[in-house]
């Protein structure tokens, strides 16, 4: 059980404590409630452009490493669909440091022509490297934009096209900033050597004067129910041929999450898994396969995906796959197999909140999709899951008009 406690500034800053005294350290964790999903369809990238300006100084702060790095602390950030996440670790006798760095860059960017040009520049080379120029690198970008018709998650986090990020203008990222990065959505979460006073003062300190904002309130379009498969061949310069195939799935405070979740252990959760003895061990149809899913808020993907064996026609091992999820919709798990994956589960859930780090950060998540307490109820909402819920599911799940394929094939 991690214990917290949670208040709310004036300004609508929402701020929870975790205290740990067996640490000599403290994170500082910010989680603004605005990700991919919240872009213009033809202003694609800019949450992601956002967690590298957000390096590139402050109003009052030029350089934003250099006086963390004289505390002795270390930062990072990253960016999904649905939230950024910026955090910081050091001494906990440092901590006011933090609270400093973080509270500039939440009152105002230091917004110039030169920091979005180099900050656009290092995004661009990015989007080449990772998904233009690698060997199956635009994979996902075809694969969501297959899956989704009108929900925003039909794009990544990269964005949809490099050109969204080459004409940002210094205005579209000024408007982005003051809609989205405000005290009002936000959600800072200190853990570590600190006490509850102690984080009370600072905050109002330090962010108790920022202008609240705007509440952000989202009217996103809900994926309709897909009534047919889509499938699409890619040809392409890659060393060996590739399947892709997703299915929807739930949102993440659907308590059918806990099944689809629990589903893709059983077929791809490593090397006792049914798709990894069946497909790769046993018929040598797959060099190798996974099953995985990205936790989204909304409703996201199951996807299955793996690359083929030489001589293996995709045909072949698409029927395979098929033949693998039709055992599971026909005849019951085990219970044996099920607490198989419920105590990979727990174990996983128990190794991931053994840091610090980590446990602020679950905390904001909790905290952004309604309760910081939630983080204390998940590994109950697993062990309900049944065998008979895990049968149900998977009929529901992989229907054939439910589906998304692709094959991304070898030129030569």
């Amino acid at each position: 059980m991690v214990q917290f406690e949670r208040f709310t500034l004036a300004n609508g800053l929402r701020v929870v404590v975790h205290q740990d005294t067996s640490t000599p350290m403290a994170v500082v964790n910010v989680m603004y409630d605005v990700g991919a999903k919240d872009e213009d369809p033809s202003r694609t990238g800019f949450a992601h452009l956002f967690e590298h300006l957000m390096f590139g100084g402050s109003v009052n702060i030029p350089e934003y490493d250099e006086p963390l790095q004289m505390a002795g602390g270390e930062n990072n950030a990253y960016t999904t669909n649905d939230l950024t996440n910026y955090y910081i670790q050091l001494p906990a006798e440092n901590l006011e440091t933090a609270f400093w760095l973080e509270s500039d860059r939440m009152l105002s960017l230091a917004f110039t022509p030169k920091s979005l040009d180099v900050q656009r520049k290092v995004v661009c080379e990015e989007f080449k490297e990772h998904y233009l120029n690698k060997p199956y690198g635009d994979v996902w970008l075809r694969l969501r934009d297959l899956s989704y018709q009108v929900h925003p998650y039909r794009w990544m986090t990269i964005g949809k096209e490099l050109a969204h990020i080459e004409n940002a203008q210094l205005q579209d990222v000024k408007d982005f900033f003051f809609r989205h990065y405000r005290p009002v959505n936000a959600i800072l979460v200190v853990a570590g050597n600190v006490t509850v006073e102690q984080v009370r003062t600072l905050a109002e300190k330090w962010f108790g004067s920022i202008e609240p904002g705007e509440r952000y309130e989202r009217s996103l379009p809900a994926e309709p129910r897909q009534t047919a498969p889509r499938k699409l061949e890619v040809r392409a310069d890659v060393p060996l041929d590739a399947l892709y195939k997703c299915w929807h799935i739930y949102p993440r405070l659907d308590q059918r999450y806990y099944v689809a979740d629990l589903i893709t252990e059983v077929l791809g959760g490593g090397g006792s898994s049914r798709l990894y003895q069946a497909l790769v061990k046993e018929q040598k149809l797959f060099s190798n396969i996974e099953c995985y899913h990205f936790g989204t808020v909304d409703a996201g993907l199951l996807t299955v995906e793996g690359k083929l064996v030489k001589g293996v026609t995709p045909e072949a091992a698409e029927a395979a796959i098929a033949a693998e999820l039709e055992k599971l919709k026909a005849e019951s798990i085990s219970a044996t197999e099920l607490q198989k994956v419920k105590n990979k589960t727990e174990s996983a859930i128990a190794f991931e909140d053994m840091t610090v780090m980590n446990r602020a950060n679950s905390l904001a998540f909790y905290e952004l999709l309604g309760d910081a307490g939630l983080m204390n109820s998940e590994l109950d909402r697993y062990n309900r899951v049944t065998v008979d819920d895990i049968r149900t599911e998977c009929n529901e799940i992989f229907q054939e008009s439910n589906s998304n394929t692709i094959w991304y094939l070898s030129k030569n």
